[in-house]
């Protein structure tokens, strides 16, 4: 999949292009349905297919008081989501002032300098320009006059009501995993780079990777059974989130030990799917009642990937 930060960074795909615009925080069943009605279009009429989004989300930039604190993908992790959809292309856009300030006109005219655009999808509400005064009826008349098709997609429910990220960053943070699981179409799972930590795992028998906190949105504090992917390999896992009492309590960390599997990832990202929770965190009285217990948590996590 090829990424761009700019509309003309894109001229070098010489088909007719399908974009799927949008956000697309998490990429969840609903933004998955406007990213397939754009493959769809793009395999029934040929072409190029590819996402159109912004970094950082707009609306930090927009209302900053209303914005998220943490987000459901990092722009990396989502490109490799976005991947994994065979997606060809994926522009991100810096959303500062000099694009909040174009008008919708103004902002197709720019996607326009990409090439030839042949369909446009996106979420039958969404808005776009200056003040937000661009919608799914100005995007039809500007297509009409382009020739290029607009295909708006309804939104996708879940039990009654409209999945959104901020649904499903509610469910992530209440520990619903598998409300936010149907939501999103996977398990949720966040990316982090592993660095050193202290090392201790390794003289209890128990070595982890630990993986540096970004800006996703995360869990419940606590053990979690997990499961690993780096590049195209898989591990399960137990890990913890949290402060450990035990042996410093001070700063939240979050370490993975990998089941049967000891590779070398210092300074490899993985993407750490949160599979089942286990236990809360809590203090223990030494290091052997710890090792004793992180035993018991990672036999009870072995036991739910066992067929």
């Amino acid at each position: 999949m090829f990424r761009a930060t700019s509309a003309e960074s894109l001229q070098q795909c010489t088909q007719p292009l399908h974009l799927a615009l949008g956000v697309f925080d998490g990429v969840h069943v609903g933004h998955r349905a406007v990213i397939k009605s754009a493959q769809d279009y793009a395999r029934q009429n040929g072409g190029s297919c590819g996402v159109v989004t912004f970094d950082p989300h707009p609306i930090r930039l927009l209302a900053p008081e209303r914005a998220p604190r943490q987000l459901l993908a990092s722009l990396d992790h989502k490109a490799r989501l976005l991947q994994r959809m065979n997606m060809d292309f994926l522009l991100a856009l810096s959303f500062d002032a000099a694009l909040a300030s174009l008008s919708a006109e103004e902002f197709i005219a720019m996607l326009q300098r990409a090439g030839t655009i042949a369909s446009i999808a996106v979420g039958e509400d969404w808005r776009f320009g200056k003040g937000r005064q661009g919608d799914v009826a100005l995007l039809r008349r500007i297509g009409e006059i382009h020739g290029f098709v607009i295909n708006a997609v309804p939104p996708v429910m879940h039990e009654g009501e409209r999945i959104s990220s901020t649904r499903i960053r509610q469910s992530i943070r209440d520990g619903a995993l598998a409300n936010a699981a149907a939501m999103l179409g996977r398990p949720y799972g966040i990316e982090g780079e592993v660095v050193k930590g202290q090392q201790l795992g390794r003289t209890i028998g128990f070595p982890t990777a630990n993986l540096a906190l970004g800006e996703e949105q995360l869990p419940p504090d606590g053990v979690w059974a997990v499961r690993v992917v780096q590049d195209t390999v898989t591990w399960n896992g137990v890990a913890n989130l949290g402060y450990r009492p035990t042996v410093d309590g001070t700063k939240q960390v979050f370490e993975v030990h990998l089941f049967d599997a000891a590779p070398e990832l210092y300074g490899k990202t993985l993407e750490v799917e949160f599979v089942r929770y286990l236990r809360e965190e809590r203090k223990f009285s030494d290091l052997d009642a710890l090792r004793a217990q992180i035993s018991a948590d990672a036999a009870a996590a072995r036991a739910f990937f066992a067929p």
